[in-house]
């Protein structure tokens, strides 16, 4: 069989991953997500989820999803300038912009072709991209596919990116994009310096604010807003399958003339079908819930500071930052693998993070707090933290 070859070479491969705990192997959720849920027949908390608001399965949001569905249908069978762009589109579209107070939204099916399909539009081979080292793969993807200089500065480091734009200053345009919030490391990129060196060397600024939209910022309206610089972002690609409800779709805000482009340019949006309309429904009322939810948004902040003073205590070294992700550091891939595994054993779900997920030799557990997890909950996580990391002697 021509495939013999290579499904071998595949096997080794595989079993290496599994030898040097690399393999990810995928857990069956027996409930509806949610901070309890059960996997393998056991109720278990789960610290794994991108539900920061506790948002995903809200019943306005479930409710609205199955309005959708009833007035526009289930799918559209086309891409938007075929025959599939319905007035619900249009709307949340408008909805999105007016949010974040910019000019126009694009929607893509999900935040990876938002990000795949932006910059080989926008930049040529006159132009030059700066993107942070720890910048999500999507937007290295992105970036790839563009024909625009490149140039990669240090995580957070301003004087590698005055340094690469001072290499790029010959350049017609210059774009500065980074994660807003670094979805590994749970600190905030340092937009108002990005933005000062922006306005320093003539550059615009665009970030993926999929971990903060919704969430950060005293009305919900992510990192920028949280930093004050919101109205400098020239360009915010977001999700609505974390904060927003955790189903999927994501979105490009930006000037009007820039989300003309992407319409008539941007290849993820003109070959992939139309959102499906239960999902753009569900999306504007999880925006609605997000813009009020300042209750939401301080539970939030006041469980994650429990979680991390107590994992603190217990002797953990958890990264620095303000977001509700924890990366709990341990260093080698098979202690955070089998870490994970024992503590769902104890009732807990998260899961070791290894190589290529994040750096080799920087293996963690990575724990995302929700404003839906009880004090309970969380004290029974540090409990099981401080029984399982002296088990495996990741603390004394």
């Amino acid at each position: 069989m021509p495939l013999d070859a290579i499904n071998a070479h595949l096997r080794r491969e595989l079993d290496g991953l599994k030898a040097a705990g690399l393999y990810k192997a995928e857990r069956r959720i027996e409930t509806p997500q949610n901070t309890g849920i059960a996997v393998a027949g056991r109720d278990v908390v789960n610290f794994c989820a991108n539900n920061y608001l506790g948002l995903a399965n809200h019943p306005d949001i479930v409710a609205a999803a199955f309005e959708g569905l009833k007035t526009w249908g289930y799918g559209l069978s086309s891409v938007r300038f075929i025959c599939g762009t319905q007035d619900i589109h249009k709307q949340a579209e408008r909805q999105v912009a007016d949010f974040f107070g910019k000019g126009d939204t694009i929607l893509y099916i999900s935040a990876f072709d938002a990000n795949g399909g932006l910059f080989e539009p926008l930049l040529g081979e006159a132009d030059a991209v700066l993107s942070d080292e720890l910048n999500h793969a999507s937007i290295i993807d992105g970036v790839r596919l563009c024909k625009a200089k490149r140039f990669r500065y240090k995580h957070n480091d301003m004087a590698d990116l005055r340094a690469k734009l001072e290499e790029a200053k010959g350049c017609r345009f210059k774009l500065i994009f980074t994660d807003s919030v670094f979805s590994m490391d749970g600190d905030l990129a340092k937009l108002p310096d990005i933005c000062a060196l922006a306005d320093e060397y003539g550059a615009a600024v665009g970030i993926d604010d999929c971990h903060a939209t919704g969430h950060l910022g005293a009305t919900g309206r992510g990192a920028a807003e949280e930093l004050g610089v919101l109205d400098r972002i020239d360009v915010i690609t977001g999700t609505l399958g974390k904060t927003l409800g955790g189903a999927s779709g994501g979105f490009t805000v930006s000037s009007a003339e820039v989300v003309d482009w992407l319409r008539n340019r941007s290849r993820p949006y003109l070959f992939s079908n139309s959102v499906p309309p239960a999902l753009v429904a569900a999306g504007m009322k999880a925006f609605e819930l997000a813009a009020t939810a300042t209750d939401l948004r301080a539970t939030l902040k006041a469980n994650t500071a429990r979680l991390r003073g107590g994992l603190e205590a217990a002797g953990f070294t958890v990264k620095p930052g303000p977001t509700p992700i924890l990366p709990v550091m341990l260093g080698d891939a098979a202690l955070a693998t089998r870490m994970a595994d024992e503590l769902l054993k104890r009732g807990i779900y998260c899961i070791g993070f290894s190589f290529p997920v994040v750096p080799q030799g920087q293996a963690r557990i990575r724990l995302q707090v929700s404003a839906a997890h009880t004090t309970e909950q969380i004290d029974q996580a540090v409990a099981a933290f401080t029984e399982v990391g002296r088990l495996v002697g990741a603390i004394r």
